[in-house]
């Protein structure tokens, strides 16, 4: 039955919904095999159902490749890269109030069924901000809330619904490895350690900022959390439940007894759910778009362009006021400042690749799924999003309503091909994107076992990516930057919900 559904969407198009258009799926695998994102399926009344149909293996033959001058080269990589700066440098109140849609039916389900017979548990939820982004204990949050942007603070509409919710900072662009501690030191009120064997090989020290208050004080198997993490967030928290579970070897050997709760493992049930959202679990291919500037200025590594070029942006933006901590202590870098671009440049470039840009490049993604291991007992959710249209000419554009500062990359995104140096193809089925991340991106990570987002909580699987279908917005759209307010507010309610409901 599943397959004639398929072939039914598939001849007719009328089927297929216009909530983002589909990526060229390449005919042979790209790195590690990447399959195309469910889409909404459409219902006999015309609406859309928010569950999707099953995954169609790509048979669509790869197109040609057009060659393209290296001028041109260098001025797409050049806007991308003054691009980028102003996205990070930017904050949520720059944005005008515009919102491009979500599921029409506003639920992950739908209505909920009277059969439904589950007693809801509601566990902590920790929200996780993505590159350049802050929580409730940052100064930032005096200029706005990074969780709910536009609509207010998304955490105080949940309290006010019954729901513990927490949101820390954790360093806007450290790695996803010191993320992953920052947070777990946050959450236990702990001193933060980075590990021994993980610090000296990234030339920085192994301990970092002391928390005397746990935000979680009751975390254990008995209370465990659920972890949503936004863009680079959900990579940070992938890492975290990672850790719980397996504990990490190297760093057992390096220091033994003395090594931190974090690294022995042996904690996956103090994890629920992690649900990730617009993540680039596969990279962004935004790094090698950048990659042509380092020719002009002699540099040959793209991620330490955008580090020279990102920290320089930050420091003539006036960040040094101390609104926004970089959070960049273990490489001896200032308390909740830093006065000198300089100075962060060089400790970051040197850090042997500990730090975000690296990770958000599809080769530093690669290596980090190498990493990061997806728990069997722990529910993953993840929510991919899409911006852009397929036109007649085969382009994909930015749709209306996405937002003015995406739609530059947008564009860029859905028409840019290359190979990595690590091997990566970014080819067709990379096109459909939120205006930073893609769709095949932000689906799950490449190579690991997934399935659609099932219609009933009791039949949704631990251990696999339950993937949702593509969402239409843009990036900002999760966190309710430039979003409605109620739409945002019905789907964190819909989402959180479906998870209080699902077997223990």
């Amino acid at each position: 039955m599943e397959n004639e559904k398929n072939e039914e969407l598939s001849e007719n198009p009328a089927k297929i919904p216009e909530t983002g258009a589909q990526p060229e799926a390449p005919s042979e695998p790209v790195s590690e095999a990447v399959t195309e994102p469910v889409t909404q399926a459409e219902t006999q009344d015309g609406e859309y159902a928010p569950y999707g149909v099953s995954y169609k293996e790509a048979q669509a033959e790869k197109p040609q490749k057009k060659a393209m001058g290296e001028g041109t080269k260098v001025f797409l990589a050049v806007i991308a890269s003054l691009l980028v700066v102003a996205i990070i440098t930017g904050t949520a109140l720059h944005f005008s109030d515009r919102f491009t849609g979500g599921n029409k039916k506003g639920g992950l389900w739908g209505e909920k069924k009277e059969a439904e017979v589950f007693e809801p548990v509601k566990y902590t939820y920790v929200l996780v901000h993505g590159l350049g982004g802050w929580g409730e204990n940052s100064e930032m949050s005096k200029t706005g809330s990074y969780w709910g942007a536009t609509t207010g603070s998304l955490a105080e509409y949940l309290r006010g619904k019954g729901y513990d919710v927490c949101v820390p900072t954790v360093g806007p662009y450290s790695s996803t490895w010191d993320r992953a501690c920052e947070l777990y030191a946050q959450l236990t009120g702990t001193k933060t350690d980075y590990g021994e064997a993980h610090s000296k090989a990234h030339n920085h020290e192994r301990f970092g900022t002391e928390y005397a208050e746990p935000l979680v004080p009751e975390w254990s198997e008995k209370a465990k959390i659920n972890l949503i993490g936004h863009s680079f967030g959900g990579e940070t928290v992938r890492m975290l439940a990672s850790l719980m579970a397996n504990g990490d070897e190297a760093e057992m050997k390096a220091t033994g007894k003395e090594t931190s709760e974090l690294f022995r493992g042996g904690k996956a049930d103090w994890v629920f759910s992690v649900t990730t959202l617009a993540s680039p679990h596969n990279g962004s291919q935004l790094t090698e778009i950048a990659g042509g500037v380092g020719k002009m200025f002699g540099v040959d590594n793209a991620v330490d362009l955008m580090v020279k070029v990102v920290f320089s942006a930050l420091s003539s933006a006036g960040i040094e006021s101390g609104d926004l901590n970089l959070m960049l202590e273990q490489f001896g870098i200032g308390g909740d400042t830093y006065k000198n671009a300089s100075d962060a440049i060089e400790a970051v470039t040197k850090a042997d690749n500990d730090h975000a840009f690296y990770d958000l490049s599809p080769d530093g993604a690669a290596k980090l799924n190498k990493k990061i291991k997806t728990v069997e007992s722990v529910y993953y959710f993840s929510y991919a999003y899409s911006t852009v249209t397929k036109t007649a000419s085969g382009r994909f554009t930015a749709k209306p309503g996405t937002s003015t500062t995406m739609i530059l990359s947008a564009n860029l995104l859905g028409n840019y091909k290359c190979t990595t140096k690590g091997g990566i193809e970014i080819d067709g089925s990379w096109f459909d994107n939120d205006g930073l991340v893609s769709v095949v991106s932000a689906a799950y990570p490449a190579g690991e076992e997934h399935c659609d987002l099932g219609e009933n909580a009791a039949q949704t699987q631990k251990g696999v990516w339950n993937v949702a279908p593509i969402q239409s917005g843009d990036h900002g759209t999760p966190v309710g930057l430039g979003a409605s307010a109620a739409k945002t507010h019905d789907f964190y309610i819909k989402l959180f919900e479906m998870i209080d409901l699902l077997t223990r």
